[in-house]
């Protein structure tokens, strides 16, 4: 008799074990938003990337259905191969790297970045220090020392290199020496310590350091801005709740201004919609320095 007792709670009790937590669990979970991991080309270091853009994030996660992750890879590469592998839903990118991912992993443009005058549009400024005598125009880096940003970077590198070539007549082999750096701020950062002569970085971080020993030698011309892409299959109702959420803000509404000046200065002044044809102008950079012998996205 005690051994059919034990052998009956035995089996209430395994069967409670092994039946309940499911039900518990589709309880707990059943109304939980799906997550959607957003990565962003890293402009600056990890730290202040992660400082400007989760706050980004936040606000997704606040306005939307989903919840929002941020993934912050250690360089612009890094972020196509995330695209590539699944490892993230949604991203921010630059003209060129939106070029490579929509080649390698076939992404889809969602909205595009507006620059303080409501635009779509950004510039580099190519940069030098301002006790520096013997730099003044971009014509005076020819034999100097010279600092791209990531061989990846649109205003860093494509852009600047571009320029450089059809509008100056200036090539690399008329540098004294050249390196492309990790981020933009590196840039800035070493042309104000002296290992390079000059440098070119975007418009924004030359702002950023302008008053602290850096001025501006020149610019390019402007370009189209960054843009956030979403992987192909992502599902519809997710872009069109980033859409809804970005498209209604409005910069000069003080309310929208409160919480977008808590973002990256590259995204703060709004959104708009963007097709993909909008960035054949990058297509068109590619084209030319290919023909010049410029293998870009190569590690020089």
């Amino acid at each position: 008799m005690n051994l059919i007792r034990f052998t009956l709670a035995t089996t209430i009790a395994l069967f409670i074990l092994f039946s309940a937590p499911p039900k518990i669990y589709s309880e707990c979970t059943k109304n939980k938003p799906a997550t959607v991991f957003l990565g962003v080309i890293t402009l600056h270091h990890p730290l202040v990337m992660f400082k400007y853009y989760q706050p980004f994030v936040d606000y997704l996660s606040k306005k939307t259905p989903y919840k929002f992750e941020l993934k912050i890879s250690q360089d612009y590469g890094t972020i196509v191969k995330y695209l590539v592998d699944g490892t993230i839903d949604v991203a921010i990118l630059g003209g060129f790297t939106y070029l490579k991912a929509r080649k390698e992993a076939g992404v889809v443009p969602i909205l595009g970045t507006l620059n303080a005058e409501k635009k779509p549009l950004c510039q580099a400024i190519f940069i030098a220090k301002e006790d520096n005598k013997e730099i003044n125009t971009i014509h005076d880096i020819k034999g100097k020392r010279f600092a791209f940003a990531s061989e990846y970077s649109t205003s860093g590198n494509l852009a600047p290199l571009y320029y450089l070539y059809s509008k100056e007549g200036i090539r690399l082999e008329d540098l004294a020496e050249y390196r492309n750096l990790k981020y933009h701020d590196s840039v800035a950062r070493e042309v104000l310590r002296g290992n390079f002569d000059a440098g070119v970085v975007l418009g924004s971080v030359a702002m950023q350091y302008k008053g602290m020993g850096i001025k501006f030698i020149g610019k390019t011309d402007p370009f189209p801005s960054f843009l956030i892409v979403a992987r192909p299959g992502a599902a519809p109702e997710m872009v069109h709740s980033i859409e809804k959420a970005l498209l209604s803000l409005d910069y000069d509404d003080p309310a929208c201004r409160k919480i977008m000046d808590s973002w990256d200065v590259n995204i703060r002044h709004g959104f708009t919609k963007v097709s993909d044809s909008d960035y054949d102008v990058i297509r068109k950079m590619v084209s030319y320095l290919n023909k010049e012998g410029i293998r870009l996205g190569v590690k020089k």
